[in-house]
Parts: C-alpha cells; sequence; structure tokens
C-alpha cells in the first residue's frame, strides 16, 4: 500500500515538490475545509506549547484551520464524540500483557534471563499493544473476508505449540509454561489468542528496539531507572536486544499467517533502515546543508521507519489475524501510520517544551544526539543560521543552546503541533467505516491523547 499524507501548504494551494522514488511520497496534510476537526484535538492546543505565528503560508494554513471550530464544538456539545478510557475496553487482556511477555522471555542463562526482562520490570505506558487490541476489537464487527477467516483458525489453533521438533530448535525456555491466568482470556470471542499474541510481540519488538537505542544513544536512564545498558554494559545490553528479537520472531512464526509474519518481519527491517536514516540529518549529510521541503521529507520517511511502522503494520496484521475485508485492512493500517507519525511528532515537540522530571528522561536530549527534529526543522525555514548547525550536528560549544534558542524564538513548536493535529485527525477519519463501539472510541480517544501528552 503506498503511503500518502495529503497535499501541498493549504494558504496557497502550490503543490509540494515530487519526492524520489526512493522515499515515501510524505508530504505536508492539508487541513480539510469540508469535514470538521474531532473538537477535542483542536481544544488539545491549550495542553501544549504556544509560540507566536510567523507570516509563511504554513501559518496562514494553520490559522485558516484554526477557524474551522465551530461545527466541531457543535458535535462535542451535543455529546456526539466519545469520552472513553482506552485501556479499560481491554482491561482484562492487558492485565496480564507483562506477565505473558517474561514468559516469552525466560532464558536458561541467569545473566541473559535478567537482562532480556529488565525493560519489562518498570511500569511502561504499553502504547503499542493497546493500539493492537483495541483495533482487534473494533474490526470484529467489520465486514469478514471468507478466505482470510480460513486462515484465522490456524492462526489461532496453536499459538504456543512449535512447528519444527523441540529437539530441533534447542530452545529451552523454563518460563513457557501457560499459566492458568492467561487461559482465563483465551474464551474471549471478540479478540483472537493469536491477536493477544501479535500485541505481545508488538511490544517485544519495541522493547528490543529500546535497548539497542539506549546502546546508539549512550542512555543513562529510561522510565526512571538506569537504562539497560548502563546496568549490563552494551555488549549484554545488545545481545538482550537480539534476544527478544528472536523470541518475537518464534512466537510471530507460531501465529501460521504468512501475510502477518511479513508485516512484523519488515517491522525490524524497518527500525534498522530508520535508525541509519537518523544518523544522517539530512539525505545527502551536507556540511552547510540549505533548508528545502525535501528536508522535511526525509524527517517524515524516517519518522516511519522507526515510529509509525510498527503502529500501523501491528494495526494491519490485528486486522488480517481477525479476517477482516480488504477495505478494514487498509483502514487500520491509515491509522496506525497516521497515528504513530502524530506520536513521534509530539514527542518531539515535548523535547523542547517540558523538563526532564516531566519527560522521565533527559530534556533537550535530540540536541545533544545531533539530531534535527520537526521543531528544528520548521524553524530553519525561517532561521537560516540553523543550516550551519545541522551541517556540524550541534557539536561546537553553544550549539545546542543557540539552536535551542532559535527554535523557541520561531514559530517551529507550533508549526509541529499542527502537524501532529493533522495526523491525528487522519488517524480518526481512516477509521470512520467502522461500525460504532466502544473500541472504536477508544481508537479515537487514543488518537486524542496522543495530542494532548505531556511525556
Amino acid at each position: 500500500m503506498q503511503l500518502r499524507t495529503g497535499a501541498s501548504t493549504m494558504a496557497r494551494g502550490v503543490k509540494t515538490a515530487k519526492t524520489s522514488s526512493a522515499l515515501l511520497p510524505f508530504r505536508v496534510p492539508p487541513r480539510s475545509t469540508t469535514a470538521p476537526f474531532d473538537a477535542r484535538i483542536l481544544q488539545s492546543r491549550a495542553f501544549l506549547h504556544s509560540s507566536r505565528r510567523n507570516a509563511s503560508a504554513w501559518g496562514a494554513a494553520v490559522s485558516v484551520a484554526g477557524n474551522i471550530v465551530s461545527n466541531a464544538l457543535t458535535r462535542a456539545t451535543k455529546g456526539d464524540m466519545p469520552s472513553i478510557d482506552p485501556l479499560r475496553v481491554v482491561a482484562k487482556e492487558m492485565k496480564f500483557l507483562t506477565g505473558n511477555i517474561r514468559k516469552l522471555l525466560g532464558s536458561g542463562h541467569p545473566s541473559l534471563d535478567r537482562a532480556a526482562k529488565y525493560y519489562t520490570q518498570a511500569e511502561g505506558k504499553h502504547v503499542r499493544p493497546l493500539i493492537v487490541l483495541l483495533m482487534a476489537r473494533a474490526t470484529s464487527l467489520c465486514p469478514k473476508e471468507p478466505q482470510r477467516q480460513k486462515s484465522t483458525i490456524n492462526a489461532s489453533a496453536a499459538i504456543d505449540s512449535s512447528i519444527s521438533p523441540l529437539s530441533v530448535l534447542s530452545d529451552f525456555n523454563p518460563s513457557a509454561v501457560v499459566a492458568a491466568e492467561a487461559e482465563a482470556v483465551s474464551t474471549d470471542v471478540d479478540i483472537l489468542p493469536s491477536q493477544r499474541r501479535l500485541a505481545e510481540i508488538t511490544e517485544l519488538i519495541h522493547t528490543a528496539s529500546l535497548l539497542h537505542d539506549d546502546v546508539i544513544d549512550h542512555s543513562v536512564s529510561r522510565r526512571g531507572s538506569p537504562s539497560a545498558n548502563l546496568e549490563f554494559g552494551n555488549k549484554m545490553a545488545v545481545l538482550a536486544g537480539d534476544f527478544l528479537l528472536g523470541r518475537a520472531s518464534v512466537a510471530l512464526a507460531r501465529l501460521r499467517h504468512v501475510e502477518v509474519v511479513e508485516l512484523l518481519a519488515t517491522v525490524i527491517a524497518n527500525l534498522v533502515e530508520g535508525e541509519f536514516m537518523q544518523l544522517k540529518n539530512t539525505a545527502r549529510d551536507e556540511k552547510n546543508p540549505r533548508w528545502s521541503e525535501e528536508t522535511l521529507t526525509y524527517y517524515l520517511q524516517k519518522t516511519y521507519l522507526k515510529t509509525a511502522s510498527l503502529i500501523s503494520k501491528s494495526c494491519r496484521a490485528a486486522a488480517l489475524l481477525g479476517g477482516a475485508d480488504a477495505a478494514t485492512v487498509d483502514a487500520a493500517y491509515a491509522y496506525g501510520k497516521n497515528l504513530g507519525l502524530a506520536f513521534q511528532l509530539v514527542d518531539d515537540m515535548l523535547d523542547y517544551t517540558r523538563s526532564e522530571h516531566e519527560l522521565g528522561k533527559p530534556a533537550g536530549a535530540d540536541l545533544e544526539l545531533g539530531l534535527a527534529t520537526a521543531p528544528l526543522l520548521f524553524a530553519w525555514k525561517t532561521e537560516p543560521e540553523l543550516g550551519a548547525l545541522v551541517g556540524r550536528k550541534f557539536e561546537q560549544a553553544g550549539d545546542v543552546a543557540r539552536a535551542r534558542d532559535l527554535v523557541m524564538q520561531s514559530d517551529g513548536i507550533g508549526q509541529t503541533r499542527a502537524l501532529a493535529e493533522d495526523y491525528a485527525q487522519k488517524a480518526i477519519d481512516a477509521i470512520s467505516v467502522f461500525p460504532d463501539s466502544e473500541a472504536k472510541d477508544g481508537l479515537i480517544e487514543m488518537a486524542v491523547k496522543t495530542i494532548k501528552r505531556r511525556k
């Protein structure tokens, strides 16, 4: 499925430049003048940093879009908009998530066992498995495709049974005992066993990426505790991440669904490709680059690979495992893609606007790592001085502070917020065809919470 995120700047109606075929055609999406925005996304601006508007075309587009609130507010006052705790909708499944993941990660080697399970001890947000479970329940009410339903039966039949003989696998997992409490949720007809396992696999892949990212970024903390690379050393942290990916791959294969295996295996490759792209701030990695729309395209492509790929493809996989028809599968993917992009844009913005205490990680870490994220890229358009700083990755004394000052005095944060809102609304629009349900409301609320979040 080709990714499209909209057209050009709305205020002038000028089309964006075509991108290289080597990159997915990401473009800044326009604000719609026909479909009203979810009122809570518009209202969420009060929760985020506000900065001055500039006279750019994008700033004008944001101003125009800011006026499209009356219909949305009318909908809100009529009570048409759901307000629901997404976690409550799938609380039963989420209750056993961490325990089930730890069962998948057991190792006969005590040191590896401890390192592999290290990030499962802290109380994480578990956003990705939550989204997968909500999508599984929401799409259970959607039209089915008979051929997919046949493979669904096979995929849910024996997710814990091996395909090859155990003697051949030589994979000793002392934790691989199906506990009675895990069986307690297996009778739920809305969420299949294969879909619950998919949620666990999604969290395994995400956690593996955290282990590897912390080594690359020389992190010292994660979720308020010492990072795994600090606790165990770089080598052990990398190996623990590899072990998580290995166990995720085994669990994925046992779903016995070829397309789902392809999707999630591609995610792993995407994560690595995105990390390589992040080593450069522009496609050519010039020493003294100039701003262009290609720079933002490059950033969005990297963001898709590092963040949105896992969310979008796991949402698609959840619909596939449930036997949904093609339109539902495509809608699930579009929701995940747009939500993932919105999530990362907000994350990049919070790096400028929140303190280390609020974030649970060092504030301003992106600039310290030499990374030019969305707020800076938007600021760069009106602050050419940033080009030289980007080119040398903020390595000289005073570069980080100067770059931060330039971003804060520009409209970079405001434009990042506006773009995140656009993607969040596109995520909501993507699932508008789903039948009404608490799970659908939960998915909508996840998009709203993404825009409102402060850490």
